[in-house]
Protein backbone atom coordinates (compact mmCIF):
# COMPACT_ATOMS: atom_id res chain seq x y z
CA UNK A 1 0.00 0.00 0.00
CA UNK A 2 3.03 2.29 0.26
CA UNK A 3 2.67 3.35 -3.37
CA UNK A 4 -0.91 4.54 -2.90
CA UNK A 5 -1.92 8.05 -1.82
CA UNK A 6 -2.84 8.27 1.86
CA UNK A 7 -6.02 10.09 2.88
CA UNK A 8 -6.55 11.35 6.42
CA UNK A 9 -10.28 11.80 6.88
CA UNK A 10 -13.06 12.13 9.42
CA UNK A 11 -16.41 10.64 8.50
CA UNK A 12 -18.66 13.54 9.54
CA UNK A 13 -16.47 16.44 8.40
CA UNK A 14 -18.10 18.18 5.40
CA UNK A 15 -14.71 19.00 3.89
CA UNK A 16 -13.71 15.34 4.14
CA UNK A 17 -17.06 14.24 2.72
CA UNK A 18 -16.56 16.20 -0.47
CA UNK A 19 -13.00 14.97 -0.85
CA UNK A 20 -14.16 11.36 -0.45
CA UNK A 21 -16.93 11.86 -3.01
CA UNK A 22 -14.45 13.08 -5.61
CA UNK A 23 -12.07 10.20 -4.88
CA UNK A 24 -14.97 7.75 -5.04
CA UNK A 25 -16.35 8.99 -8.35
CA UNK A 26 -12.89 9.11 -9.91
CA UNK A 27 -12.07 5.59 -8.74
CA UNK A 28 -8.73 6.65 -7.27
CA UNK A 29 -7.42 4.06 -4.82
CA UNK A 30 -6.19 5.58 -1.59
CA UNK A 31 -5.25 4.26 1.83
CA UNK A 32 -7.81 5.67 4.26
CA UNK A 33 -6.87 6.75 7.76
CA UNK A 34 -9.97 7.65 9.78
CA UNK A 35 -8.85 10.26 12.29
CA UNK A 36 -10.16 10.71 15.81
CA UNK A 37 -10.23 14.49 16.10
CA UNK A 38 -9.49 14.40 19.83
CA UNK A 39 -6.48 12.15 19.31
CA UNK A 40 -4.89 13.10 16.00
CA UNK A 41 -2.08 10.75 14.95
CA UNK A 42 1.46 12.03 14.91
CA UNK A 43 1.80 10.90 11.30
CA UNK A 44 -0.85 13.46 10.34
CA UNK A 45 0.87 16.21 12.32
CA UNK A 46 4.17 15.33 10.68
CA UNK A 47 2.87 15.85 7.14
CA UNK A 48 0.47 18.68 7.94
CA UNK A 49 1.16 20.83 11.02
CA UNK A 50 -2.36 22.29 10.90
CA UNK A 51 -3.60 18.71 11.40
CA UNK A 52 -7.08 19.30 10.03
CA UNK A 53 -8.78 16.83 7.73
CA UNK A 54 -8.86 16.01 4.94
CA UNK A 55 -5.20 15.68 4.02
CA UNK A 56 -4.00 13.66 1.03
CA UNK A 57 -0.36 12.56 0.90
CA UNK A 58 0.69 11.61 -2.63
CA UNK A 59 3.30 8.95 -3.39
CA UNK A 60 5.72 11.62 -4.66
CA UNK A 61 5.62 13.32 -1.26
CA UNK A 62 3.29 16.18 -2.16
CA UNK A 63 0.71 17.00 0.49
CA UNK A 64 -2.73 18.35 -0.40
CA UNK A 65 -4.20 20.05 2.66
CA UNK A 66 -7.31 21.62 1.11
CA UNK A 67 -10.39 19.58 0.28
CA UNK A 68 -11.00 21.39 -3.00
CA UNK A 69 -7.41 20.68 -4.08
CA UNK A 70 -8.02 17.00 -3.31
CA UNK A 71 -11.20 17.04 -5.38
CA UNK A 72 -9.46 18.68 -8.32
CA UNK A 73 -6.52 16.27 -8.09
CA UNK A 74 -8.83 13.24 -8.10
CA UNK A 75 -10.84 14.52 -11.04
CA UNK A 76 -7.66 15.32 -12.96
CA UNK A 77 -6.84 11.60 -12.75
CA UNK A 78 -10.29 10.56 -13.97
CA UNK A 79 -13.58 12.40 -14.40
CA UNK A 80 -16.03 9.77 -15.65
CA UNK A 81 -19.12 11.72 -14.55
CA UNK A 82 -17.98 15.00 -16.13
CA UNK A 83 -17.81 16.96 -12.87
CA UNK A 84 -15.34 19.38 -14.45
CA UNK A 85 -17.37 19.94 -17.62
CA UNK A 86 -18.88 23.32 -16.62
CA UNK A 87 -16.73 26.44 -16.52
CA UNK A 88 -14.18 25.77 -13.79
CA UNK A 89 -13.74 29.41 -12.84
CA UNK A 90 -17.48 29.86 -12.34
CA UNK A 91 -17.69 26.69 -10.26
CA UNK A 92 -14.75 27.71 -8.06
CA UNK A 93 -16.33 31.14 -7.54
CA UNK A 94 -19.58 29.56 -6.37
CA UNK A 95 -17.71 27.16 -4.09
CA UNK A 96 -15.85 30.16 -2.62
CA UNK A 97 -19.23 31.67 -1.69
CA UNK A 98 -19.95 28.49 0.23
CA UNK A 99 -16.53 28.20 1.83
CA UNK A 100 -16.43 31.85 2.80
CA UNK A 101 -19.67 33.68 3.69
CA UNK A 102 -21.93 30.65 4.04
CA UNK A 103 -19.48 28.66 6.17
CA UNK A 104 -19.00 31.71 8.42
CA UNK A 105 -22.74 31.95 9.05
CA UNK A 106 -23.10 28.17 9.38
CA UNK A 107 -20.44 27.93 12.08
CA UNK A 108 -21.93 30.78 14.10
CA UNK A 109 -25.41 29.33 13.78
CA UNK A 110 -24.50 25.71 14.56
CA UNK A 111 -21.77 26.42 17.12
CA UNK A 112 -22.97 29.74 18.51
CA UNK A 113 -21.61 29.09 22.00
CA UNK A 114 -18.07 28.98 20.60
CA UNK A 115 -18.33 32.61 19.53
CA UNK A 116 -18.90 34.95 22.50
CA UNK A 117 -21.16 37.86 21.71
CA UNK A 118 -22.46 36.29 18.50
CA UNK A 119 -26.20 36.08 17.83
CA UNK A 120 -26.77 32.63 16.33
CA UNK A 121 -30.23 33.65 15.08
CA UNK A 122 -28.75 36.49 13.05
CA UNK A 123 -26.31 34.14 11.39
CA UNK A 124 -29.06 31.64 10.71
CA UNK A 125 -31.00 34.39 8.95
CA UNK A 126 -27.94 35.39 6.94
CA UNK A 127 -27.34 31.76 6.00
CA UNK A 128 -30.93 31.40 4.83
CA UNK A 129 -30.50 34.48 2.64
CA UNK A 130 -27.65 32.75 0.82
CA UNK A 131 -29.66 29.56 0.55
CA UNK A 132 -32.44 31.57 -1.08
CA UNK A 133 -30.09 32.76 -3.81
CA UNK A 134 -28.94 29.17 -4.38
CA UNK A 135 -32.54 27.96 -4.45
CA UNK A 136 -33.32 30.49 -7.19
CA UNK A 137 -30.21 29.50 -9.13
CA UNK A 138 -30.95 25.79 -8.95
CA UNK A 139 -34.39 25.92 -10.53
CA UNK A 140 -35.28 22.33 -11.36
CA UNK A 141 -31.69 21.32 -12.11
CA UNK A 142 -28.23 21.56 -10.54
CA UNK A 143 -26.07 24.63 -10.14
CA UNK A 144 -24.74 24.32 -13.69
CA UNK A 145 -27.46 22.40 -15.48
CA UNK A 146 -29.11 18.98 -15.21
CA UNK A 147 -25.82 17.12 -14.72
CA UNK A 148 -24.37 17.26 -11.22
CA UNK A 149 -20.88 18.74 -11.15
CA UNK A 150 -18.00 19.72 -8.87
CA UNK A 151 -19.92 22.66 -7.41
CA UNK A 152 -22.93 20.55 -6.42
CA UNK A 153 -20.89 18.00 -4.52
CA UNK A 154 -18.51 20.55 -2.99
CA UNK A 155 -21.40 22.55 -1.51
CA UNK A 156 -23.93 19.87 -0.54
CA UNK A 157 -22.17 18.64 2.65
CA UNK A 158 -22.35 22.15 4.11
CA UNK A 159 -26.04 22.61 3.24
CA UNK A 160 -26.58 19.21 4.87
CA UNK A 161 -24.89 20.48 8.04
CA UNK A 162 -27.04 23.62 8.04
CA UNK A 163 -30.18 21.54 7.51
CA UNK A 164 -29.34 19.08 10.28
CA UNK A 165 -28.79 21.86 12.83
CA UNK A 166 -32.58 22.22 13.02
CA UNK A 167 -34.21 19.90 10.53
CA UNK A 168 -37.75 21.02 11.30
CA UNK A 169 -36.80 24.65 10.67
CA UNK A 170 -34.98 23.80 7.42
CA UNK A 171 -37.77 21.61 6.06
CA UNK A 172 -40.29 24.42 6.65
CA UNK A 173 -38.30 26.95 4.62
CA UNK A 174 -39.74 27.86 1.19
CA UNK A 175 -36.71 26.45 -0.63
CA UNK A 176 -38.18 23.62 -2.74
CA UNK A 177 -35.42 23.53 -5.35
CA UNK A 178 -32.64 23.45 -2.77
CA UNK A 179 -34.41 20.88 -0.61
CA UNK A 180 -35.03 18.61 -3.61
CA UNK A 181 -31.41 19.02 -4.76
CA UNK A 182 -30.06 18.19 -1.30
CA UNK A 183 -32.33 15.16 -0.88
CA UNK A 184 -31.26 13.80 -4.27
CA UNK A 185 -27.57 14.07 -3.42
CA UNK A 186 -27.93 12.66 0.11
CA UNK A 187 -30.00 9.72 -1.14
CA UNK A 188 -27.56 8.93 -3.95
CA UNK A 189 -25.46 5.80 -4.04
CA UNK A 190 -22.36 7.97 -4.14
CA UNK A 191 -23.13 9.68 -0.83
CA UNK A 192 -24.13 6.40 0.79
CA UNK A 193 -20.86 4.82 -0.35
CA UNK A 194 -18.64 7.47 1.24
CA UNK A 195 -20.58 7.52 4.52
CA UNK A 196 -20.24 3.84 5.43
CA UNK A 197 -18.18 3.34 8.55
CA UNK A 198 -16.06 0.86 6.60
CA UNK A 199 -15.54 2.15 3.07
CA UNK A 200 -15.37 -0.13 0.07
CA UNK A 201 -12.95 0.27 -2.86
CA UNK A 202 -11.46 2.49 -4.11
CA UNK A 203 -10.66 3.11 -0.43
CA UNK A 204 -8.18 0.77 1.21
CA UNK A 205 -8.42 0.62 4.97
CA UNK A 206 -5.27 1.49 6.88
CA UNK A 207 -3.88 -1.46 8.86
CA UNK A 208 -4.24 0.70 11.97
CA UNK A 209 -7.88 1.63 11.25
Amino acid sequence: MAELPVLYSFRRCPYAMRARMALQISGQRVVLHEVALRDKPQALRDVSPKATVPVLVLPDGRVLEQSLDIMLWALAQADPAGWLSPDRGAMVALIAENDGPFKTHLDRYKYGTRYPGVDAAEHRTAGVALLQTWNARLGDAGFFGPRRCLADFAIAPFVRQFANTDRQFFDALPLPNLQRWLDEILSSGLFAAIMHKTLAPPFVQSPSA
